[in-house]
């Protein structure tokens, strides 16, 4: 699949459904793949190019800078790896927008946890691959034909800022 002939818009439009379905990503900095953990990233539908991340002030993120994530979506249908800028989210009105009781879960003190840490992650780079090649390709693969011309497997990959 290195292909880069999918309609970057349309397999974008899949990742943002596919990532809101499955909020699990591994995030690591770059330059030091030992980060690489699970993250839940928190997604505001208007926001496309920022996700962002409750973490505990001791953890490596709070390093901050060049970050990259990797996702796989629940039916294996979808793919990407995006890079992106770790930094200090500010904005209370944003914390309180994401705060749940899945987050406060992980904080002995709640909202107030003197180790809890609010991180932005403003994303740039990206690629994307869609693993739903549809029904008659799925059966030429089992048959052990060629699809690597088809056209869904053409179009099953791109390259794109998010």
């Amino acid at each position: 699949m290195n292909h880069k002939e999918g309609d970057p818009e349309e397999l974008k439009k899949k990742f943002w459904k596919a990532l809101a379905d499955s909020p699990f990503l591994f995030l690591q900095l770059d330059g030091d793949p030992e980060t690489a953990v699970p993250m839940s990233p928190q997604l505001d539908k208007d926001a496309n190019s920022t996700i962002w991340f409750f973490t505990h002030k001791n953890s490596s993120f709070a390093k901050l800078g060049q970050a990259t994530a990797t996702f796989q979506g629940k039916g294996h249908d979808m793919y990407c790896r995006f890079h992106g800028q770790l930094s200090v989210e500010e904005s209370r009105e944003r914390f309180e927008q994401f705060w749940n009781n899945f987050i406060e879960a992980w904080y002995d003190g709640g909202k107030d946890d003197p180790d809890l840490l609010f991180l932005r992650m403003d994303l740039g780079h990206a690629e994307i691959w869609d693993g739903d090649f549809g029904l008659l390709t799925t059966a030429k693969m089992a048959l052990g034909k060629t699809v690597h011309d088809d056209k869904n497997v053409r179009e099953s990959h791109t390259e794109a800022s998010l």
